[in-house]
C-alpha cells in the first residue's frame, strides 16, 4: 500500500560515498536530490560496517577513516538539502509517460523524478562463510564477520581469517590495539596490495603479530562463549589455538536483488554502462560506484566520484535539452554562486 510519494529531480538508490557525492554534483545543477537506501544511516559499508577502517586512496587525504569521509561528505552536501527514505528496499521501478520514473520501496513509499542514479555499491550482500560445523552457535558470541569499532578488541586474542585487503588492513590496525593477533590464510600468496603484505609480513618479522600460511581455521571451541580454534595445515596436521574472537574475513557475496529484475543489460552482479556517460540500456537510469560496469573498470571510490559528475551533468542535459550548459568552476563561483 502506498505509504507516502515524494517529488525530486534526481532518485538515488543507495546512499554510499558515490551515491552521497552524486547529490554535490547535481546540488551544482541545480538538481534535488532523494535518497533511497535499505541501511538505517548514511554511508553504506563505510558508515555500517567498516566506519573505523583507514582509507588511503582518496586524493588530498593520506589516510581518512570511512566514518570520517562520510561525515565530511555529508557536511559537502548539507548546502543542497538532500532528502532520505532509510531503512527501506528499492523494489520496484516504473517508466511514466514524459520520460519519469516511479521508484516504490518494500514498504510502500513512492519516488517520482527526471533521473534515476543506482549507487548500491555491492547491492544486497552477505558476509561469505567459512565451511566450519559449528560457525553460527560462536556468531556474536566471539565470531564477527565485520569490524564496527577495533576498540571492541583491545586486550583481546584475535584471529583473523583471509588473504585480501580486508584481512590484511585490519590485521594491521589491530596490531595496536589487541593483544595478540594471529593471521590464517590457505596459501602463502596473498590477494590483497602489496603494501599491505609488506607492512603485515614486517609486523610478523618483529613478533607484533603471527602468521600462519598453509593452513584454515576448521574447528570452533568453547562453553557458550569462544575460546578457541583448530587450525589445520596443508599437510593435514592440526593445532588449537586460544582465541576471544575470530573474524573470518573472506569478502561479500553481492547481490542485486530487486534491481536485477528492472531489465537493465547485467553482467554477473553488475549493470552495463556507457561510460562516456554512465548511463544504462535504459535512457535515464544512470549507475555510478561498484555497480557500474565497463571496459577497464576499477571498483575505487574516486572512480565512483567521477562517475558521479559525468552521470550528474549528462542528466542534467536530458532533462534541460534546450538549455546551453556551461560547466562552472567552484574556485570562482563558490557554492552559493552556482
Amino acid at each position: 500500500m502506498e505509504r507516502n510519494r515524494i517529488e525530486t529531480d534526481v532518485i538515488v538508490v543507495g546512499a554510499g560515498p558515490c551515491g552521497l557525492f552524486v547529490a554535490f554534483e547535481a546540488g551544482l545543477l541545480k538538481m534535488r536530490c532523494h535518497f533511497v537506501d535499505y541501511l538505517p544511516i548514511p554511508g553504506g559499508q563505510c558508515a555500517e560496517i567498516y566506519p573505523k577502517k583507514p582509507i588511503y586512496d582518496i586524493p588530498g587525504f593520506p589516510s581518512v577513516l570511512a566514518g570520517d569521509l562520510i561525515d565530511n561528505l555529508m557536511r559537502q552536501i548539507e548546502p543542497f538539502h538532500p532528502t532520505f527514505t532509510l531503512g527501506e528496499r528499492a523494489e520496484q521501478l516504473e517508466k511514466l509517460d514524459g520520460g519519469r520514473f516511479r521508484l516504490t520501496t518494500h514498504r510502500g513509499t513512492v519516488v517520482e523524478g527526471h533521473t534515476v542514479i543506482l549507487a548500491g555499491g555491492l547491492g544486497c550482500f552477505e558476509p561469505r562463510k567459512p565451511a566450519i560445523d559449528n560457525l553460527t552457535d560462536y556468531e556474536d558470541k566471539g565470531v564477527d564477520y565485520i569490524i564496527r569499532d577495533p576498540e571492541v578488541f583491545r586486550g583481546k586474542r584475535v584471529v583473523i581469517g583471509g588473504g585480501g585487503d580486508s584481512a590484511l588492513d585490519w590485521t594491521i590496525v589491530l596490531a595496536d590495539i589487541a593483544d595478540s593477533v594471529t593471521l590464517v590464510h590457505r596459501s602463502q600468496s596473498f590477494r590483497a596490495a602489496p603494501d599491505s603484505v609488506s607492512k603485515a609480513q614486517a609486523l610478523a618479522e618483529t613478533g607484533k603479530i603471527s602468521m600462519i600460511t598453509d593452513a584454515n581455521v576448521t574447528a570452533l571451541h568453547g562453553s557458550g562463549k569462544l575460546d578457541a580454534v583448530t587450525l589445520t595445515s596443508n599437510d593435514g596436521s592440526t593445532s588449537n589455538l586460544a582465541t576471544d574472537y575470530y573474524i573470518p574475513l573472506f569478502g561479500l557475496s553481492p547481490k542485486l536483488g530487486p534491481i536485477a529484475e528492472w531489465g537493465l543489460s547485467l553482467d554477473k552482479n553488475a549493470i552495463l554502462v556507457d561510460n562516456s556517460t554512465y548511463q544504462t540500456s535504459t535512457e535515464g537510469i544512470y549507475v555510478v560506484g561498484d555497480m557500474a560496469e565497463y571496459p577497464h573498470k576499477l571498483k575505487l571510490i574516486l572512480c565512483g566520484f567521477h562517475e558521479a559528475a559525468i552521470a550528474c551533468h549528462s542528466a542534467y542535459q536530458r532533462q534541460n535539452p534546450d538549455k546551453k550548459h556551461t560547466l562552472k568552476y567552484t574556485t570562482v563561483t563558490g557554492i552559493a554562486g552556482l
